[in-house]
């Protein structure tokens, strides 16, 4: 079924990057909220970036793992190209190394530990599907 902005409510950005900005969306059927990482198309055609989003759909349309967020849906707009997955919580790993207590960066030991598991499983998953990404 097609999908398309409208079906969005849009909330605070959650991050930026090279070629837009993720921002926390709400589903307007189902309530459900989502993460909408928005790719300009402008920025896309001048640093030839159309290929590499192309691809991050296709991996995220076709991996499945609690470690690596899911491709929800994908649409685009005048402006932008979508790609709308699954909202997790806690902000990015750099905001927990630097923020969460400035004055002791890091992590103890067993988190860190943790947090490499959890890596390197989204990583096998990756490599089961023979996806070699980044």
């Amino acid at each position: 079924r097609e999908v398309g902005a409208d079906a969005f409510a849009e909330f605070r950005v959650l991050g930026k990057g090279g070629f837009g900005e993720v921002c926390a969306c709400q589903r307007r059927a189902t309530g459900k909220m989502y993460a909408n990482k928005r790719l300009n198309k402008k920025r896309l055609k001048k640093r030839q970036g159309y290929e590499a989003a192309l691809v991050e759909k296709r991996i995220l349309a076709r991996v499945h793992s609690r470690f690596i967020v899911a491709l929800a849906c994908a649409f685009q707009t005048k402006a932008d190209l979508c790609l709308v997955m699954t909202l997790m919580n806690g902000g990015d790993l750099r905001y927990h190394v630097y923020n969460v207590d400035e004055e002791n960066p890091g992590f103890p030991e067993p988190r860190a530990v943790f947090y490499t598991a959890q890596i390197l499983l989204g990583l096998e998953h990756l490599h089961q599907h023979r996806i070699v990404y980044r």
